[in-house]
């Protein structure tokens, strides 16, 4: 009877982990995609009527392709003088609202790392044994870290597919992973398209250079 409650717990723990990390990740996601469809659904709506009027009929794909454009020109909006002081202003009035300051910084540091690599710092991808021995999930190191007795450890971030915003954060041992070829576009590329656009040939075990020695040789 013990031993019965003893696993009996024991499961009840298992069950309950594995279900928040399927909530972490999946919430995440289906709130991007949500977020996606009401804005093409509400530029849709407004669209709609004017070329109906115009044209006499509904056109499929107008909310998709404008969001496409909007998304277009705010990058290029943002990428000149007076779009950067907004882009500050912005980010600075947002600051004061709690929620919306850890949502929006948490985000952007996250998508920053994956489309601006060498701005936050993805060090390297890596292989690791995730979610279990025997199965190797795509990584990104994201720092170099010691424990109390000197030894070196990994911050590694394993995303899930399709969207690599969303993920995993693992501590793990530097004789725990597996370092390759692989750039960082590339992995994104293979995340993205569920392993479609994987290179043809992946060299492992690459020499690792540290930090520090990213920084002299810059």
């Amino acid at each position: 009877m013990k031993n019965l409650k003893v696993l009996r717990d024991w499961l009840g723990r298992k069950l309950i982990k594995q279900f928040i990390t399927g909530i972490i990740t999946v919430v995440p996601f289906g709130a991007t995609i949500l977020i996606l469809i009401w804005i093409f659904n509400a530029i849709d709506s407004i669209l709609q009527p004017v070329i109906t009027a115009i044209c006499g009929h509904t056109v499929t794909g107008v909310g998709f392709g404008v969001t496409i454009a909007l998304i277009f020109l705010t990058g290029v909006v943002a990428s000149n003088v007076i779009g950067k002081y907004l882009v500050r202003y912005i980010e600075s009035a947002s600051s004061s609202i709690p929620i919306v300051s850890l949502l929006y910084k948490g985000i952007k540091e996250i998508l920053e790392s994956i489309f601006i690599p060498g701005k936050t710092g993805f060090l390297e991808v890596v292989l690791v044994e995730f979610p279990r021995k025997g199965i190797n999930a795509l990584g990104f190191v994201t720092s170099e870290i010691y424990d109390e007795n000197g030894k070196k450890m990994y911050s590694v971030f394993i995303p899930a597919t399709p969207n690599p915003t969303t993920g995993s954060l693992q501590i793990i041992g530097e004789e725990e992973i597996i370092r390759t070829n692989i750039s960082v576009e590339d992995a994104i590329k293979m995340v993205v398209s569920a392993g479609k656009a994987s290179p043809k040939t992946i060299l492992f075990n690459e020499k690792k250079v540290s930090q520090q020695e990213r920084a002299a040789v810059k």
